[in-house]
C-alpha cells in the first residue's frame, strides 16, 4: 500500500531554490538619481535590476562596460579596408604573371614600369593609414596612468 506523506511528493514545476529570496524592500529615486541608476545598469552587465542593485548594496564587484561605436566602427573600416588590400597584393601577382605569358619582354617591362608606380602610391597610402591608425590608438584606446 501507498503511503500518504506529503513531503516526498511532487506536483511538478520547476524545482524549489534552497534560498528563496522572499524579503522585498521598496525605495523611490528623484528622476535624476532614477536617470543615474538606470545608466549605471545600462553600462552593467547584470541581466536584471534586482541583482544589480544587490550587488551595489553589497559592494560586490560590478563589471561597466562602455562600447564605442565610433571605435568599432572604425576597426570594422579598417578589418574591410586590410582584406581589399590583401585581394589587391592577389591581383599584383597575377597580373604579372599573364603580362609575363601573353606579351614580349619589353612591353611587359613597359606595363610594370606604369604598375611599379602605382605600387609606390599604395605603399605610401598604406604607411599613411598605419600612421593615422597608431594617432588614433594613442589617443582613444590607451589608458592613460
Amino acid at each position: 500500500m501507498k503511503e500518504n506523506n506529503n513531503n516526498k511528493k511532487h506536483k511538478g514545476g520547476r524545482k524549489r531554490k534552497s534560498d528563496p529570496s522572499i524579503h522585498r524592500h521598496v525605495f523611490r529615486l528623484t528622476d535624476t538619481e532614477n536617470a543615474k541608476l538606470l545608466s549605471l545598469f545600462e553600462t552593467s552587465s547584470i541581466p536584471n535590476k534586482a541583482k544589480f542593485i544587490t550587488s551595489l548594496l553589497f559592494s560586490k564587484e560590478m563589471k561597466s562596460i562602455k562600447i564605442d561605436k565610433g571605435t568599432v566602427d572604425f576597426y570594422m573600416r579598417l578589418t574591410s579596408f586590410h582584406s581589399q588590400f590583401r585581394s589587391v597584393g592577389v591581383n599584383y601577382n597575377q597580373i604579372v604573371k599573364l603580362l609575363y605569358r601573353h606579351f614580349s619582354e619589353k612591353k611587359a617591362a613597359a606595363f610594370l614600369y606604369k604598375l611599379e608606380k602605382q605600387t609606390a602610391e599604395m605603399a605610401a597610402l598604406c604607411q599613411k593609414i598605419i600612421q593615422i591608425t597608431e594617432e588614433f590608438d594613442a589617443k582613444y584606446l590607451k589608458k592613460q596612468p
